[in-house]
């Protein structure tokens, strides 16, 4: 079982945001990380520290198999810059975290109905207290 993750940090106006990628296997998941300033390198590594268990990571998505092989060094290290270079959020990531953000955006959806229907019973329970009450003269 391989398990590859890397954290990628990028200014979306207002905010640095930091995002976590995680491929396990075939399963591909991302969260997203709201820092605000800008983070130092310590900051961020302390963070990840304390927080890796609390991530919410998006639901998998399956990927293709990537092939791995064994690559040059100075290949490797143009492709880093490549990378660096290269800070906006993958067409992955952006489809994984729509999908977490909808599965939100559903649960909170849920809740407030809930939340809603129990308030209105309450209501509908305390008028007719009152009724009864009334009825019976006092």
């Amino acid at each position: 079982m391989d398990i590859k993750s890397s954290l990628i940090i990028l200014f979306e106006n207002p905010f640095w945001i930091g995002l976590y990628e995680r491929i396990d296997g075939d399963q591909y998941a991302v969260c997203k990380i709201t820092f605000g300033k800008e983070p130092k390198d310590y900051e961020v590594y302390d963070f990840l520290l304390r927080n890796w268990h609390k991530l919410k990571l998006s639901t998998p998505v399956t990927i293709d198999k990537i092939e791995e092989r064994k690559i040059n060094p100075k290949r490797m290290q143009r492709e880093i810059h490549r990378q660096l270079d290269n800070r906006g959020i993958g067409t992955k990531a952006q489809q994984a975290l729509k999908l977490q953000h909808e599965q939100n955006k559903l649960e909170k959806k849920t809740k407030s109905r809930e939340k809603k229907e129990a308030e209105k019973e309450r209501k509908f329970a305390l008028r007719q207290e009152k009724k009864k009450a009334k009825h019976k003269g006092r």
